[in-house]
């Protein structure tokens, strides 16, 4: 497993379409492993595979709830590769969203509250499942990924400048 470079906004890779993955093979399982590994050293709960350079529909989760004996976050991670939103509802829920593509920005997003989403795992198997709360919140942030749409992108362009400046003089101080 290796940690990928994690691509940042304004990279003009980040508004990319995704490719759909054809089938799952060692390079896709590879990908996802990589993914994985890159996702928990940036202390993240989801990355798309967009986010490391790939031109994939493949993303990784891991809310990391409850913790183990010691008192660290269980890890639990699913790789979804070409996930679809086959419905959504119409109830919204409002999370306070960051990514880490825009270091260290939040904002508060409203999105449906559930989704039912299908995808295929690592071993190509197809499932199908009603995600609600953060897990619901956090597939639609990554799939946005997959068809090039930023949390930024969901928020009021002055809220959207207010958090680009503060990107750019984040980097500028270093």
């Amino acid at each position: 497993m290796a940690v990928l470079q994690v691509v940042e906004i304004p990279d003009p890779r980040l508004r990319l379409v995704s490719t759909p993955v054809d089938a799952v093979n060692d390079e896709i399982r590879t990908l996802v492993a990589d993914m994985i590994e890159t996702m928990y050293d940036a202390s993240g709960i989801g990355l798309a595979a967009i986010q490391v350079g790939v031109d994939k529909r493949v993303l990784v989760i891991d809310l990391q709830e409850g913790e183990d004996e010691e008192g660290k976050p269980v890890r639990n991670p699913k790789a979804y590769i070409n996930p679809e939103v086959l419905s959504e509802s119409e109830e919204l829920s409002v999370y306070n969203e960051g990514c880490l593509s825009i270091p260290e920005q939040y904002a508060e997003v409203k999105r449906p509250a559930t989704c039912c989403v299908r995808w295929l795992d690592e071993t190509g198997a197809s499932h199908e499942e009603e995600l609600s709360g953060l897990l619901s919140t956090c597939m639609q942030h990554e799939i946005d990924h997959l068809n090039g749409v930023l949390f930024i992108d969901h928020v009021s362009k002055l809220k959207r400048d207010m958090l680009l400046k503060k990107l750019a003089k984040q980097r500028r101080i270093g």
